[in-house]
């Protein structure tokens, strides 16, 4: 209690504890008013700096600057500053370098200090403390700063190691050091000798001038060409000049007899510029009139970990003779207790189990789990066994750990290798299909080609004698170590609903998969067999729909279901993919892997088969069954076998993975899973995950979370993907040259009449939670694109902008101001009337009347504008910027606008991504109670590149997702 003051200071609070202050007035007669709204305020410690923060940082250097204590009059302040940090050098081996401890100190009136000589690309832990005048210990204020990446080491020069066949020369390629930062990819290039190409230094030969002239003159002979370009890492130690091959959209070209070439390798570091790299020094003269390979397999990259042939040799023939009647005895004593050891073991077990390595970015999506009631023996395994065909025997099962390069090699030469192995697959259709063919069963069929072998039909039971009645077209399938893990069926015809839903109750499914909508392009691919409310009744089934939940990809819909006669009620789940584009395959595999995890959790351990079906119940469900399959066989073998898988499949269903880019999406999605791993967590164990993330992983140097933000990066971008945004009318409406919409998200605006590029705005639709095109993501307005700007509102219906930026920070403009401050603005069709501004202690919130000049129609929009964001890094807590994304989803909640939610900073992907990416991990966890922040980012990404720029928001994301979880005492008690 206080007297009749209007400010009080509160004493003796906890270090770094968060408090919730009202306050009410205390009346003449003793009793309170009603309380004032709460204030929630951080207790900061008194005796370290504030405000601590880096700026200028270069290659070499970076500036400090900081506050005064609070209660403390420092006689010094005391910098402190180191790191660690790992990277691959030129030979490919993983080094750690450790920067001692420096420590600086500077006088009390000193607030700021600028630290030079650093090293490139290097993480810093930077401590500054105020030091008292008894020279008691106090505790430092902490920042990371990372330093700017540099051009690369330089690299030694390519060597030459023979010609083949008078056609192709044999060389050797450098690597480059990733000291100075990450290598992106490497290009090879091939330089014609001539007068001018030995007085010029590599780096001299600018990549775009090469691309460029080779455009202008294809055929010529005479000038420099990128023979290759190869991504991070993948540079091969040897490599055959003159092959004809493409390599990532460069020609490998034939090379002339009687014509000498120079060759040299350029390193290019992963900045969104690529503007930083490093040029070999020139090979010596290159021709096909010299000397040929030595015999003997070529060379392989020096690997210093692994004893050379030659120590091995000289080792095993000094003891080999002194030991040998020792040792042979001994080992085959060993081998036979083994051999009796291993058959009392099968004969008990039968079960065996093979363990994944767990290279951290090979970690299988699901963690292993020995124990489950499995078969003693996987069907595909025994296809193998027993039907050992040309296709089986020469497409043997992937190793995991192969399984990217084993895709690349596929996909070199526009898929020519896929296109092949796909055709090699048996059909399968040397099966009888009677039951499918009897007239009664033909009107049962959707497609009449489509139909179900007989001897691995589904038979259900046959109703009063009826003929036909115990025919479905539907077809048991294998999964991994499990015989008729699914039943792949055909979306259901009218006339067989009742069919459909006895198959689900005799066979005591849980759970049923829907891949496809019920019409596409027009076309009916599956009735509706189910109630939209209530209860329907499908002969002796009844059916009650008792939940629906509609999310951006999927949908989720909750069945009661009784057969007459029987006293019994079952629940069913029905799990509805919506995101499968009308033709072809979707562009990311992200969100199909996350649906069919949410398939896997929900579907139960003793069920029966999971039923799965698109239209015809062969393309869509054999990618499913097949994706699943392989999933499940990763948690327990260091192998997958999609061919194998495929082969077995058509042989219990014909046509099943329709076609070649089913099956390419297959691995691609398979690859996903073993890149990315599982990330996703129930939100009470999130606090413990992070300490986890926090800590280096196991025999490296880099965190758990450094390494799922690296992992982000690993979406490959073709540039085809950004068409109508690298058109010359339309690249000066990018504020930055690598922050592009994907064609297939860009949101497109009405073309205006004669006016080329009127149909393009930098902005990208994103995917909520619930809603598919919930945001749309763009860049801050330039001067040129602020009509652009407002024709995208009115157009899309978008009544509330989210404005993450000032207009300049750090002296340099991030958006232009592209609403009217006082007075009505018209903007080429639309006339925009400043109606009010209210300013809230983080955001401002701004209101216009937008009316269109054309008909006179008007709507009103609404501006929130986050003030609290720093300059530089990320806020220091998340609840005010929680509390900001919850008033402005419960602002478009309240209004009941349909259009979506325009997130802008600058760029449009940094603190726009995080935005984003909160709001969904935020919503998902109040409905799922789980959290997935790797995944949520990853698939931002798909529909807006470099979504969430820098790891510091990508743990930001983490820190305010656990505040959040903080406020709700179910999950932190």
């Amino acid at each position: 209690s206080v007297g009749l003051t209007e400010s009080a200071d509160l004493i003796n609070l906890e270090k770094f504890a968060q408090y919730a202050i009202a306050v009410a007035a205390r009346l003449k007669n003793n009793e309170l008013g009603r309380l004032s709204e709460k204030v929630t305020v951080k207790v900061k410690p008194e005796d370290v700096p504030l405000h601590l923060r880096a700026y200028d940082v270069t290659t070499h250097s970076m500036t400090l600057s900081w506050s005064p204590p609070i209660h403390l009059n420092p006689i010094n302040y005391k910098i402190s500053f180191d790191a660690v940090k790992e990277f691959v050098d030129a030979q490919g081996i993983t080094q750690t370098a450790a920067f001692e401890k420096v420590e600086i100190l500077l006088k009390q009136s000193v607030k700021s200090h600028t630290i030079n000589k650093l090293s490139p690309f290097t993480t810093y832990n930077v401590n500054v403390s105020a030091i008292p005048t008894d020279y008691s210990y106090r505790p430092p204020t902490k920042i990371t700063v990372t330093t700017q990446m540099a051009a690369p080491k330089p690299m030694v020069k390519p060597d030459f190691y023979g010609v083949v066949n008078h056609e192709e020369i044999h060389v050797i390629l450098p690597q480059a050091s990733e000291e100075y930062g990450p290598i992106s990819h490497y290009y090879l290039v091939v330089v014609p000798e001539d007068d001018d190409a030995s007085q010029r230094n590599p780096d001299e030969y600018l990549t775009d001038s090469i691309i460029e002239n080779l455009k202008k003159s294809p055929d010529s002979a005479s000038i420099p060409y990128i023979a290759a370009k190869f991504p991070q890492r993948n540079i091969p130690y040897t490599f055959h000049l003159g092959t004809g091959e493409e390599y990532d959209g460069f020609r490998n070209r034939k090379l002339e007899l009687g014509k000498k070439y120079r060759i040299f390798v350029r390193a290019v570091v992963d900045t969104p510029q690529q503007d930083l790299y490093t040029s070999s020094p020139f090979s010596k003269s290159l021709s096909l009139d010299m000397p040929g390979v030595p015999p003997g397999d070529p060379p392989l990259r020096p690997n210093p970990n692994v004893p050379t042939e030659n120590d091995v040799k000289i080792n095993s023939q000094q003891k080999e003779a002194g030991i040998f009647w020792v040792i042979v005895p001994i080992i085959a004593a060993l081998m036979l207790s083994i051999i009796l050891v291993l058959l009392f073991i099968l004969k008990k077990r039968r079960q065996p189990c093979k363990t994944p390595d767990q290279a951290a970015v090979t970690r299988p999506l699901i963690a292993a789990d020995l124990n489950n009631s499995i078969a003693p023996s996987d069907p595909v395994e025994m296809r193998r066994l027993n039907f050992q065909t040309p296709g089986m025997i020469s497409h043997p099962p992937i190793p995991i750990l192969e399984l990217a390069n084993h895709i690349d090699r596929l996909k070199m030469n526009d898929n020519l290798k896929f296109s092949q192995e796909y055709e090699s697959i048996e059909p399968g259709q040397q099966f009888t299909w009677e039951h499918s063919n009897m007239e009664i069963n033909k009107p049962k069929n959707r497609y009449a080609n489509v139909i179900a072998y007989d001897h691995s039909r589904v038979i259900l039971q046959p109703e009063e004698s009826l003929l036909g009645s115990d025919y479905i077209n539907a077809n048991y399938c294998d999964g991994y170590r499990k015989h008729n893990a699914y039943v792949a069926t055909q979306g259901p015809l009218q006339e067989t609903f009742s069919d459909f839903w006895r198959m689900c109750w005799e066979l005591h499914t849980a759970t049923i998969v829907m891949m496809t909508k019920l019409e596409e392009r027009t076309r009916i691919k599956c009735d509706q067999y189910w109630p939209t409310r209530g209860t329907d009744t499908y002969g002796c089934m009844s059916v009650s729909i008792t939940d629906v939940q509609e999310l951006a990809t999927y949908c989720i819909r909750t069945f009661q279901i009784h057969r007459q006669g029987h006293s019994e009620r079952r629940e069913i789940k029905q799990l509805q993919f919506t995101a499968w584009p009308d033709h072809g395959v979707p562009d990311h595999p992200a969100p199909f892997l996350q649906f069919l995890r949410r398939v896997q959790s929900m579907n139960p351990i003793n069920a029966g088969p999971v039923v799965v079906h698109c239209s015809a119940g062969v393309g869509r469900t054999g990618c499913f069954i097949v994706i699943d399959s392989m999933l499940e066989r990763m948690k327990h073998e260091k192998y997958i076998d999609i061919y194998g898988h495929v082969t077995c499949l058509r042989a219990q269903r014909n046509y099943m993975v329709q076609t070649e880019d089913q099956y390419i999406f297959i691995h691609d999605a398979l690859l996903e899973a073993v890149i990315c791993g599982q990330t996703e967590i129930p939100a009470r164990n999130l606090h413990s995950h992070i300490q986890k993330l926090m800590q280096p992983e196991i025999g490296e140097n880099i965190t758990g979370m450094e390494l799922e933000f690296k992992k982000l990066g690993n979406i490959k971008i073709d540039s085809s993907r950004f068409v109508t945004a690298n058109l010359p009318c339309n690249k000066h409406k990018n504020r930055l040259v690598h922050i592009l919409p994907y064609e297939s998200t860009r949101v497109c605006l009405t073309p205006m009449r004669n006016v080329e590029g009127s149909d393009y705005i930098n902005a990208s639709f994103i995917d909520g939670y619930r809603y598919r095109k919930a945001y749309i993501a763009t860049q801050g307005s330039l001067s040129d694109t602020v009509d652009d700007f407002w024709r995208m509102l009115w157009e899309h219906n978008s009544t509330i902008v989210v404005m993450l930026t000032k207009l300049k920070e750090m002296g340099r403009e991030k958006c232009h101001q592209y609403w009217p401050s006082d007075r009505s603005v018209r903007y080429q069709c639309f006339v925009v009337d400043p109606i009010a501004e209210y300013n809230m202690p983080q955001y401002i919130l701004r209101e216009f009347k937008v009316t269109d000049a054309r008909d006179g129609s008007s709507r009103t929009v609404r501006q929130f504008q986050f003030t609290d964001w720093p300059e530089q890094g990320v806020p220091k807590s998340g609840d005010g910027f929680i509390d900001f994304i919850g008033q402005v989803h419960k602002t478009k909640e309240q209004f009941g606008q349909d259009g979506p939610i325009t997130v802008h900073c600058s760029a449009g992907v940094g603190r726009t991504g995080v935005f984003i990416t909160l709001s969904i991990v935020l919503e998902r966890m109040q409905y799922e109670g789980v959290v997935d922040v790797f995944q949520t980012v990853r698939i931002l990404r798909t529909q807006r590149p470099a979504m969430v720029q820098t790891e510091d928001q990508y743990q930001f994301c983490y820190r305010a997702a656990l505040e959040y979880l903080g406020s709700f005492d179910h999950y932190t008690n």
